[in-house]
């Protein structure tokens, strides 16, 4: 059991990295975290969304939390839901009679709705509450415009395995620690930084999700009413509308970066005439744009693993969140899982904080166990998607889509019951795997067996999209 106090060091700044400072400090060891952007957080949360934040390339696009973000916050970090609120955050309720979806009859609520609320807003709001949060952790020390170069190596904790004992600066100062966490998101060197320091590559897996973001921010004195999912498949491509904070909201298309037709979606009036073309959220475009069309394309789904052959590459480090692992973001799950990583890593970290081999090991498992099945089911969902629209560019029939995941979706427009299980899933509250089990739902599934389901009804396919398209 490691009960000591020590020194760790916290690579990158953002969301997980501070919420990770946080919770470590909590437990009482001495925390610094460096962050590359200079910039500091600015003094209200308004003003966020002026930050220079360089280092974080999705500053600006579509951010959600979640309600297991909130469970675990509101666990370890009390206070900073409060924080996101004072930030202009606002509450969501799926489960409000308001949200549920026209075709549920049965509109009782039920034991357990009220802890699935949670709160979302952009992300600089939401990066600026978890700074002022961080900000007055005890024993926390965050060093803005300082970047880390190397790994530095010390005695070996375990035979013929480099020991991390701190990093290097760009500026060559030398800093030690007994832990090196990274949380440099996306755009983490970490393989790269441990070869450096003499470490087996770690494994890692890579590849262009192949998905094209076009996203709109608005304003108005009154957020749309949601008539439909937060994220709608519509055949060529997918819409997301998300709540934002301070009465903001986004709307996003995303499609196969290998349309390249698509592309005129960058263009405002193109934007909004293919938006006026799906019925359950035309509406959201009712407001005062605040931003042009914002474009993200080149997001990388990847995978990273740190123990290989039971050994771990190097000790004395850990990944942490979109540095061990990210996937293309349209199901708005990266802070959720990121903050559940986080748990793991303090959890283990309160076990084998002295010996770093166990640390590692366990580390590993614990990773691979509670937070691996997010990043697999999240990567098959976004091959099937890209699969449909892919097909349907090319003029040949829809792939079969998952076949469980087609009659929970089915059935949810039906059953309050089912319908909860689907919200668990985006929630990050349950896996898909859990939801069938449950006795109610796999008997709602079975009475589908061999019946066909609804077509989805608002596809918007070639020749629709190319009319919208030339306007």
């Amino acid at each position: 059991m490691g009960d000591g106090v020590s020194k760790i060091l916290i690579c990158g700044g953002g969301v997980i990295g501070l919420c990770t400072a946080a919770m470590l400090g909590r437990d009482g060891h001495d925390v610094t975290v460096l962050e590359a952007d200079p910039a500091g957080h600015p003094s209200s949360s308004i003003q966020g969304w002026d930050w220079e934040r360089p280092g974080v390339a999705q500053f600006r696009q579509p951010h959600n939390l979640s309600s297991r973000f909130r469970m675990v916050a509101d666990q370890e970090l009390p206070g900073l839901t409060d924080t996101l609120l004072r930030a202009g955050c606002v509450w969501m309720d799926y489960f409000d009679p308001r949200f549920l979806p026209p075709t549920i009859t049965d509109r009782t609520p039920r034991p357990g709705d009220e802890a699935m609320r949670f709160v979302t807003g952009r992300r600089p709001a939401m990066e600026w509450a978890v700074a002022t949060m961080a900000q007055a952790a005890p024993n926390v020390t965050i060093r803005r415009g300082t970047k880390v170069r190397e790994l530095v190596t010390g005695a070996s904790a375990v035979p013929c395995v480099p020991h991390v004992a701190g990093v290097r600066t760009t500026s060559g100062e030398e800093i030690r620690a007994d832990l090196v966490i990274d949380a440099m998101g996306r755009r983490s060197p970490a393989c790269e930084l441990i070869r450096h320091a003499g470490g087996r590559s770690p494994v890692e897996e890579a590849e262009d999700s192949n998905f094209v973001y076009f996203t709109r921010y608005f304003s108005g004195k009154q957020r749309p009413h949601r008539k439909g999912r937060v994220l709608t498949p519509m055949g060529l491509l997918s819409i997301l509308t998300l709540d934002g904070d301070n009465e903001t909201w986004s709307v996003t298309l995303f499609t196969s970066a290998r349309n390249k037709a698509m592309r005129a979606l960058r263009d405002a009036a193109t934007f909004h005439r293919v938006v006026m073309a799906c019925p359950l959220q035309a509406h959201w475009l009712e407001g005062e744009p605040i931003t042009h069309v914002l474009l993200m394309a080149g997001v990388l789904d990847r995978y990273r693993r740190f123990v290989v052959d039971g050994q771990p590459v190097v000790t004395g480090y850990a990944a942490v969140g979109d540095a061990w692992a990210c996937t293309n973001p349209s199901a708005g799950r990266g802070l959720s899982v990121g903050l559940l990583h986080a748990q793991v890593l303090r959890n283990v970290a309160r076990r084998h904080i002295d010996d770093p081999g166990e640390f590692s090991r366990e580390y590993d498992a614990e990773t691979e166990r509670q937070i691996g099945p997010f990043y697999r089911n999240q990567i098959a969902a976004d091959r099937a998607r890209i699969a449909e629209m892919e097909a349907l560019a090319e003029g040949l029939p829809m792939p079969p889509p998952n076949p469980m995941m087609a009659k929970l979706f089915a059935a949810s427009a039906q059953d309050a019951d089912v319908f909860r299980g689907v919200v668990e899933i985006a929630m990050c509250v349950s896996l898909p795997q859990d939801i069938f089990a449950r006795p109610h739902i796999a008997a709602k599934l079975a009475e589908l067996d061999g019946r066909p389901l609804p077509p989805n009804a608002n596809i918007i396919g070639r020749e629709q999209m190319a009319s919208l398209i030339a306007g």
